[in-house]
């Protein structure tokens, strides 16, 4: 791939932009990157979607589905900046790369549907970045659809995220007559031909409200700034420089959110998106230091060259030619040659290529510096989250959350030979992908797979198949059931003693087993004089923590109850910690086989967008799917119906959505708190 060469490479870190592309899945954010990529020359051909031509979409699934799966980062410059980006899925069964791809960035362009505006998994990538403190902007795609509205998607921006949207730009035209914006900061029009971006003056057509316009964002930014306010108190208006300095203030302190309009499809919208990239966004100096863990004290690192190096592993890809491990390095600088350290293992990794990434093209470089997002050759052991760091200076950074599984299914290989195949084709997804968790059921012997859907595991299985050669049995996804306590136990006595020569065993605890409101596990003790020691009582706990893991319905882990510890007796010479813990694992075993019990199950919030013809039949599944409907509207011609399903109701739920609405019907899903089982439900469950 050929790759723009700037006339002058941005040296400083000032002029880096680390950024991600957010949105729900067909909101048109590979769309925007492939244009981006176009508009600064780093390709020279568009490619699209629909066609599997674009650039960060290279994986043959993607291809085939047309939807983003891995996180792909790709770098091009722009007004003398470079700019790393990374195209982040959009499938809420991918939030984990969303998850560590925030992480490392340091901005983020939020891309909505002008039809739809904020959609569920656009709602969950921006909570997500503001879990991370991540600034954005914002960019309402496709204003050339029927239906398209800015208006209405900003307004849903401002009433589904609770964020305040400046809208600096105002379109021409509306849906197939768009052809161009208003930038209300320079109060000129940008208009398209082709490919070419023309610049004039707001004619008088548009001019009364363009001036409109200005006025109430003006006045919107004077209420959040008091720079601003200052200056539209003295002379009633705001400057161009004022206002430019005032938005990227806003937008870095994430007091409100910048918004541009435009259609990505059509290359309309795309310079000035990347322009508001430069003037908003932050670059690595505007970001607080890196804070870690060195010797037992917590550390920052700024983002200098001159510092110790420090960088986290937020992906990791396992190819035919070799282990890639990308890294956002945030201090110091890295050669290639150079050995670096696993702060949380201590190994020692060389460094034997870096490599700048343009998707699944590769580009040698001799070094890398704070700021960067590139990939390196060598690093044999790191995972996703783990820090790379001098070993001279040590500093463990903070990794990126990663979700638990939702779904399992067991998987086999069909010939008995590719059965270490299969194995070491597994241990390499899991390495991968944290949120994929391998493990071999110790009563079964079935090697179960569990992720974060159904999809998520689809492709998971098909990778192997794909890339590895083994043909894979698959058995029906298993739900991770959860048991908890409905009635409980109060003084429950349990007396632990063993003897067989030597040193005894010796515990007794007195345990109250009760309901807890919230899923989890409290545990507190209320002995008095001394009958139960301190450190014998976190033992008991510890014991408590180990019982928890197979309830007595059904062997599923159990949750949401509390566990008090009242009273016990020790002995001088046979109790010990051991001991007591051995007591508590026992105890709260037979206190939750004398408890109530009952079972709780995953359950999704479903978003179905139907057509109005078929919004019965939809109703109708749903409700034989045991889901709750919470909301129904109206959308452009469409129905936006939104319900509660058991995740174990869900499957194959995307065929029968198919079949029901002539292949029309679109869904999405994000986790909902367990709920319970109802009691019909749970005895067929149980007698399985």
């Amino acid at each position: 791939m050929r790759t723009n060469r700037p006339a002058a490479q941005a040296t400083s870190l000032s002029a880096v932009r680390n950024l991600g592309i957010l949105a729900h899945v067909d909101a048109g954010k590979t769309t925007v990157t492939e244009r981006i990529l176009f508009a600064t020359g780093a390709v020279h051909k568009r490619g699209e979607v629909h066609d599997g031509t674009t650039v960060t979409d290279f994986d043959a699934q993607e291809r085939d589905r047309g939807i983003t799966i891995f996180a792909a980062a790709v770098s091009c410059d722009w007004a003398g900046h470079r700019v790393n980006l990374i195209d982040t899925p959009g499938h809420v069964d991918f939030a984990d790369e969303v998850e560590r791809s925030l992480r490392v960035l340091d901005g983020a362009v939020a891309v909505f549907d002008a039809v739809a505006g904020v959609e569920p998994q656009s709602e969950s990538v921006w909570r997500q970045a503001d879990r991370h403190g991540v600034p954005r902007i914002a960019f309402v795609n496709k204003l050339d659809r029927a239906g398209a509205d800015l208006d209405a998607a900003v307004a849903s921006i401002r009433a589904r995220l609770g964020a305040v949207p400046l809208v600096v730009q105002r379109p021409i035209g509306r849906e197939g007559d768009f052809t161009g914006v208003v930038d209300l900061v320079r109060m000129r029009t940008l208009r398209w031909d082709g490919d070419t971006c023309v610049a004039g003056p707001v004619d008088g057509a548009l001019l009364a409200e363009a001036a409109r316009r200005r006025r109430l964002l003006e006045e919107t930014v004077a209420e959040l700034h008091p720079d601003a306010l200052e200056e539209f108190c003295a002379v009633s208006a705001l400057t161009e420089q004022t206002l430019v300095r005032v938005l990227r203030e806003l937008t870095l302190s994430g007091g409100a959110v910048v918004v541009l309009c435009g259609s990505a499809y059509r290359n309309r919208g795309i310079e000035p998106l990347l322009d508001a990239v430069v003037a908003y966004l932050p670059s690595p100096l505007d970001m607080p230091p890196v804070r870690g863990a060195a010797d037992g004290a917590e550390q920052e690192r700024a983002p200098d060259p001159a510092a110790p190096f420090a960088a986290l592993v937020f992906k990791v890809n396992v190819t035919a030619r070799g282990r890639l491990t990308y890294v956002r390095i945030y201090s110091g600088v890295l050669r290639k040659g150079d050995t670096v350290r696993d702060a949380a293992t201590g190994r020692a990794e060389r460094v034997g290529r870096i490599l700048r990434v343009q998707a699944d093209q590769h580009e040698d470089r001799e070094e890398a510096m704070a700021g960067d997002i590139v990939a390196v050759v060598g690093v044999k052991a790191a995972r996703p989250g783990a820090t790379l760091c001098a070993p001279d200076a040590p500093l463990l950074l903070e990794p990126p959350a990663v979700a638990d599984p939702v779904v399992s299914v067991a998987v086999e290989a069909r010939l008995g030979t590719d059965t270490g195949r299969l194995a070491a084709a597994l241990a390499r997804l899991a390495e991968e992908d944290p949120s994929l968790v391998v493990r071999t059921d110790p009563e079964t012997g079935q090697t179960v797979v569990s992720g974060l859907g159904e999809l998520h595991l689809e492709v998971a299985v098909e990778k192997i198949r794909r890339d590895h050669g083994v043909e894979v049995g698959v058995g029906r996804p298993q739900v991770s059931y959860r048991e908890t306590v409905l009635r409980g136990v109060s003084g429950h006595v349990h007396r632990h003693v063993k003897q067989d020569g030597g040193a005894g065993q010796f515990a007794q605890v007195v345990l109250d087993v009760e309901p807890l409101e919230e899923v989890g596990f409290e545990f507190r003790s209320t002995v008095v004089g001394g009958r139960v020691p301190q450190e014998y009582a976190r033992a008991v706990e510890a014991g408590c923590r180990d019982a928890l893991g197979e309830g007595p319905l059904g062997g599923h882990p159990v949750t949401g109850l509390r566990v008090t510890l009242t009273d016990g007796a020790t002995h001088s010479k046979d109790s010990s910690e051991m001991a007591f813990r051995t007591a508590g694992r026992f105890a709260l075993r037979e206190a939750l086989r004398a408890s109530a019990m009952g079972l709780l199950e995953p359950v999704v919030e479903v978003t179905v967008t139907v057509p109005e013809d078929g919004v019965g039949g939809v109703l109708g599944d749903l409700a034989a799917r045991r889901g709750q409907v919470s909301a129904s509207t109206a959308v452009a011609g469409s129905a936006v119906i939104t319900a509660a399903v058991p995740l174990a109701e869900l499957f194959g739920y995307a065929s029968r959505l198919r079949g029901r609405t002539q292949g029309r019907g679109t869904f999405t899903t994000r986790p909902a708190p367990l709920a319970p089982v109802p009691a019909a439900v749970a005895d067929a469950l149980l007698k399985r």
